[in-house]
């Protein structure tokens, strides 16, 4: 979260290979404040599943591992996937026929806001926002 309160923080490494976007996943349906990101947890999960892929795909090269972090507080979840690779990505805009492509897309559409910005030494954080409901608007 650029600059605000944390109140709960999760992370976890994940090695390079498919199975690691599912583990992901998981991983950050247990780290979530339930209460409060329940009314978003689709778009989180989507999030998080679009941004392991690329980072296993494209951003961590072999033999590295990449990781994701969760960072919380009352109004606001920010989920981190660090990688090893310091390449930029894009919004791009796919054919009808192409295969992939669109993850950006999903994110841009489901998040609150989402950015890149460089690691100290190798890699980038790509990185996803959510605004949550406060406790006093669930009740």
């Amino acid at each position: 979260m650029r600059g605000g309160r944390v109140d709960g923080q999760s992370e976890r490494q994940f090695k390079r290979t498919p199975a690691s976007v599912g583990k992901a996943r998981a991983f950050v349906q247990a780290a979530l404040p339930i209460e409060q990101a329940r009314h978003r947890i689709d778009d989180i999960v989507l999030c998080v599943s679009e941004l392991a892929t690329n980072a296993v795909e494209h951003g961590t090269p072999a033999g590295h591992l990449f990781f994701v972090r969760v960072i919380f507080n009352e109004t606001l979840l920010c989920v981190e996937v660090h990688d090893a690779d310091n390449g930029r990505l894009c919004l791009k805009s796919p054919s009808d026929e192409d295969l992939s492509g669109r993850g950006l897309f999903l994110v841009d559409a489901l998040s609150d806001g989402w950015g890149i910005m460089p690691r100290d030494g190798l890699g980038k954080v790509v990185w996803a926002e959510f605004k949550l409901p406060t406790t006093r608007a669930l009740s």
